[in-house]
């Protein structure tokens, strides 16, 4: 085929067909209890890549790496030890990672930096002599290294600048060498094991102006904090319907994070969207009628999901288990960056819907920041159009009047959920 020929076909297939857009799409790839696998975690999950792919992830967040107290791996010591891991050794997890990214996933490592545990102790302080697994004395911290003030450590460094972790020493990110070494292993994590991305945990634990340095320092190409706070309760026990103050503290932590690729998980959107699914669907659009969540005023920054390895557990804060299916018509269809949860994708029967609703996504053009015009939030229905390409509904009312024009065509439909295309 001559070039002038091969440039015709591809205007011709730009012009007859339709262009597909692949937005990023997260998937949490494991659960609590993932590091109990027999065989080892990061070895079982090479038989789920091609499923992975074919659904359109784009980018799989994956345990803690390191050495670490909790067989979870959230309470980790030496960061350079990737082979006193639970979940697997070294070398596994560079070939899980290489052949993640062979079929276009990229890996984001789950960064537990707001504590360490330590591993030897004094009298004076308990544990608080830490070593980073190497033979030389990269991470190699002493008691003024961790945050004055700390409740059940005697730190001598600089004052907290985020919340007290009593379970291990708060680490004092303000220590110039705490953060060039931390920034070194990230960037590590990167160059030698295939790491593309971070997921920061617990980042109420110190100030945003810490996350916008490491994410400066080691130019991911993507970056999540989990700030999961509080929202607010009525006295009757039910959620509020104004949750302005939740979502404005995530949108204030991006901002100074440094926006960009720093994003946030969207616990205001979870929180609504679980409530809402009870009978209370109304809750879904806001004072200025739009979604309620970080999605209605930064959704470019906020990463929605329907449940992670901490809310499913047992007395946590779980979506509840007959409306699943419902969440990920919402946040499928909706704006932000959706995040797909190991249990719900591998476990529970959802694979295929699951897959069928990124298709629609991804048919449609539906992005981080596509357009919501919501058509219908009361009790029993909730009807949203999103770039005027897709509309969708959740809830059990079936007489939807004029809402859906003729010319939208039904995509797929579920137990009182539907989406449909336009024509």
């Amino acid at each position: 085929m001559t070039c002038l020929n091969a440039k015709l076909l591809f205007s011709f297939l730009l012009v007859f067909f339709p262009t597909f857009t692949v937005s990023t799409l997260l998937f949490q790839g494991f659960k609590w209890e993932s590091w109990m696998k027999e065989g080892g975690f990061y070895n079982s999950l090479h038989n789920s890549i091609n499923d992975l792919s074919n659904s359109g992830i784009t980018h799989i967040w994956l345990p803690p790496p390191s050495q670490s107290v909790s067989p979870e791996g959230y309470l980790p010591g030496k960061l350079y030890d990737l082979n006193s891991s639970k979940y697997g050794s070294e070398t596994e997890l560079k070939s899980l990672i290489a052949a993640l990214k062979q079929k276009g996933i990229k890996s984001v490592a789950d960064i537990v930096i707001n504590h360490r545990t330590a591993a030897r102790k004094d009298d004076h302080c308990g544990y608080c002599y830490f070593e980073g697994g190497t033979s030389d004395d990269r991470l190699d911290w002493d008691p003024s290294f961790i945050c004055r003030g700390d409740t059940n450590y005697a730190g001598t460094g600089n004052p907290d600048t985020g919340e007290d972790y009593k379970p291990a020493p708060d680490i004092d990110h303000l220590n110039p060498r705490v953060q060039k070494e931390l920034s070194e292993w990230m960037n590590w994590l990167k160059s030698e094991i295939g790491f593309s991305g971070w997921r920061f945990d617990f980042v109420r634990g110190y100030a945003a102006s810490v996350t916008k340095s490491y994410v400066q320092n080691t130019s991911p190409d993507f970056a999540v904090g989990e700030k999961w706070d509080d929202m607010k309760y009525g006295g009757d026990g039910k959620l509020e319907y104004d949750q302005e103050e939740h979502r404005s503290g995530l949108k204030h932590w991006i901002e100074e994070g440094g926006g960009g690729v720093l994003t946030a998980f969207d616990f205001t959107t979870k929180g609504i969207l679980q409530s809402a699914v009870g009978g209370e669907l109304w809750r879904l659009k806001d004072s200025q009628g739009k979604p309620p969540g970080l999605i209605g005023i930064m959704p470019g920054n906020a990463v929605t999901f329907v449940d992670n390895h901490d809310t499913i557990r047992p007395n946590s804060w779980a979506f509840p288990s007959d409306k699943v299916l419902l969440g990920y018509v919402y946040i499928l269809t909706h704006p932000g960056t959706p995040c797909i949860f190991y249990n719900h994708y591998m476990e529970w029967g959802l694979k295929d819907s699951i897959s069928k609703l990124v298709a629609i996504r991804n048919r449609n053009g539906i992005g981080s920041t596509s357009s919501v015009m919501i058509k219908a939030a009361e009790a029993e229905l909730y009807l949203a159009m999103v770039d005027e390409r897709v509309i969708m509904k959740i809830g059990p009312k079936l007489d939807l009047g004029t809402l859906v024009p003729p010319n939208y065509a039904l995509a797929f439909s579920g137990l009182d959920c539907a989406v449909w295309e336009k024509k």
